[in-house]
């Protein structure tokens, strides 16, 4: 039987495009591990899909997953469907514009073919204590000088 995760996760840039950290939250039977990190030059939306993409990719056999995540952009590809029709297109959108950051797509089609992931959009700044660190967290790191 497949281990049951909860994934929290969360992107910030201190500019856009700018200096971006990501952190991502794995809770499992009372356990909890937190992972982040950063990029020189990045946008919100590249560390939002890298928060995802690292959590993901944290888990050390298939599972069945329910990934947390305030960003539209990235959990409503999943959950109204259009990332598999950009895929099919060629990563084209439906005005026949190139899907931005494909690369980061495509890695986190490959880790979700790992598991058994939902997506649910939280609302951000809200009252959720596990988006909120998150947000925290990754702000921090896109905020710090080093």
């Amino acid at each position: 039987m497949k281990k049951s995760v909860e994934i929290y996760t969360d992107g910030a840039c201190s500019g856009n495009p700018g200096k971006g950290g990501w952190c991502a939250i794995l809770l499992y039977k009372g356990n909890e591990k937190v992972i982040s990190g950063s990029a020189a030059q990045t946008t919100n939306n590249r560390m939002e899909l890298t928060a995802i993409i690292e959590g993901l990719k944290a888990l050390k056999e298939p599972c069945i997953v329910k990934l947390y995540s305030d960003s539209a952009y990235s959990i409503d590809p999943f959950i109204k469907g259009w990332i598999y029709r950009w895929q099919f297109k060629g990563w084209q959108r439906s005005k026949n514009t190139e899907v931005k950051n494909r690369d980061l797509w495509e890695a986190l089609l490959a880790e979700v073919a790992k598991h058994e992931v939902t997506f649910i959009k939280v609302k951000g700044h809200a009252d959720n204590e596990y988006n909120n660190r998150c947000d925290a967290v990754a702000s921090k790191i896109a905020q710090s000088k080093s």
